[in-house]
C-alpha cells in the first residue's frame, strides 16, 4: 500500500516510520526514538501506538487486497517499558482474517528485543468505491 503511495507530509514520514515487510500475515517498520519522545526524552507511548497502527493496517490492506479499503476500528496498547535511543521495530501478527475484519497483535521492541509494547488492532474491510 504504501509502496506506491505518496507518504510526503503524512504522519508516516513525519515519524520516519520504515516499512520493511508487508504482506496479509505479517508486517514488519521501525521508526526512530529520537523525535518521538514525550519531553522527559521516553518514546511517547503515542508513537508505539501509531506505529502499532500503521503496521496493522497495512497487513489489513494486503488482506484485502486492492479492490478494498481498510479502515482501524479498535487499537488497544500496553506499555511495558521505556526506550530513550536507537530504533523501535514492530511486528504485526495476524490474529483473524475475515471477510469484514482483521485483527493483529503488534509487538514493538527496542534495539536490544525487549518488548516495549504490545497492542491489538481489527480493522474493518470496506468495499472501496469508484
Amino acid at each position: 500500500m504504501y509502496g506506491d503511495a505518496d507518504t510526503t507530509g503524512t504522519l508516516f514520514e513525519r515519524m520516519e516510520m520504515e516499512l520493511l515487510e508487508v504482506g496479509p500475515d505479517r508486517a514488519v517498520g521501525r521508526m526512530p526514538v529520537k523525535g518521538n519522545t514525550q519531553p522527559t526524552g521516553l518514546l511517547h507511548g503515542g508513537a508505539s501506538v501509531v506505529l502499532a497502527e500503521t503496521l496493522g493496517s497495512l497487513a489489513a490492506q494486503a488482506h484485502a487486497g486492492p479492490a478494498k479499503k481498510t479502515v482501524g476500528i479498535e487499537v488497544s496498547a500496553t506499555h511495558h517499558r521505556s526506550a530513550r535511543e536507537g530504533y523501535v521495530t514492530g511486528t504485526a501478527t495476524a490474529i483473524h482474517l475475515g471477510r469484514s475484519t482483521a485483527s493483529y497483535e503488534i509487538v514493538i521492541t527496542d534495539d536490544a528485543g525487549k518488548r516495549v509494547c504490545t497492542a491489538r488492532l481489527t480493522c474493518m474491510i470496506l468495499t472501496a468505491r469508484p
